[in-house]
Order: structure tokens, then C-alpha cells, then sequence
């Protein structure tokens, strides 16, 4: 495939979307109230951008 074919695939948008809807789960998790809430919600904010910067540089390449 041709280099901007490739960084238009939509495979790569899709796992934005993923990791955008995890991060945004780990921010509002850090409202909830019970014991860990704040350890879970750090953990899906990594998970999170490591995510979107594998997909951002999946584009980039």
C-alpha cells in the first residue's frame, strides 16, 4: 500500500476511538467513591495513552 493510504486506514482511527473512550473512562472513574477507584483509574489512563500512541505512530510510520 501506498504510505498516505496507509495512514488513512481506518483500522488506525478505530483504535483511537478505543483508546480515547478508555482514557476518558479513567477520568470519570476518579469520581466514583470506593477504595481503589484512584488506583484503576491511573492503571486505564496508561493503558489508555500507550493505546493512542501506538496508533499515532502507526499513522506517523
Amino acid at each position: 500500500m501506498i504510505s498516505p493510504q496507509e495512514a488513512n486506514s481506518p483500522r488506525h482511527y478505530m483504535l483511537l476511538v478505543v483508546a480515547i473512550v478508555i482514557g476518558i473512562a479513567g477520568v470519570y472513574l476518579r469520581f466514583f467513591d470506593f477504595k481503589f477507584a484512584s488506583a484503576i483509574a491511573n492503571v486505564l489512563l496508561v493503558i489508555g495513552t500507550g493505546i493512542a500512541l501506538k496508533a499515532v505512530f502507526a499513522i506517523i510510520k
